[in-house]
């Protein structure tokens, strides 16, 4: 598998290895070390809905775990339904660095990659 690769969760959202490896990175950083990502989708952005990503410690009842390299990204029911099948990678590039999401169910998203709308 190379680097870039995500674990693939069944009906659910993966997440790279990059991904992973800055999440943790993040953790450590920010001396968070029993929270885990978040993954929320919410109406608003330049497209319709925006993604958000926060750090967590707290699961509520409806939240879907997925995991990678013992990182875990929480997604809560309303959102996995418009993120269903989604990778979130992290990316360098010479415009920064971000988390990005691969959305098979946005019909567009903005130049910026944080929005998107519903075909």
């Amino acid at each position: 598998m190379a680097d870039g690769d995500s674990v693939r969760a069944e009906g659910g959202v993966s997440l790279t290895a990059n991904a992973a490896r800055r999440v943790a990175e993040l953790k450590r950083q920010e001396s968070l070390p029993h929270a885990f990502l978040r993954l929320a989708v919410s109406g608003g952005g330049c497209s319709g809905f925006q993604y958000g990503f926060s750090f967590d410690d707290t699961r509520q009842a409806e939240d879907r775990v997925f995991e990678r390299d013992g990182v875990e990204l929480v997604v809560d029911a309303v959102s996995l339904e418009l993120v269903k099948g989604a990778e979130i990678d992290f990316v360098e590039d010479l415009m920064g660095a971000a988390f990005q999401v691969k959305n098979p169910n946005a019909a567009s998203s903005c130049g910026c990659g944080n929005s998107f709308s519903m075909g």
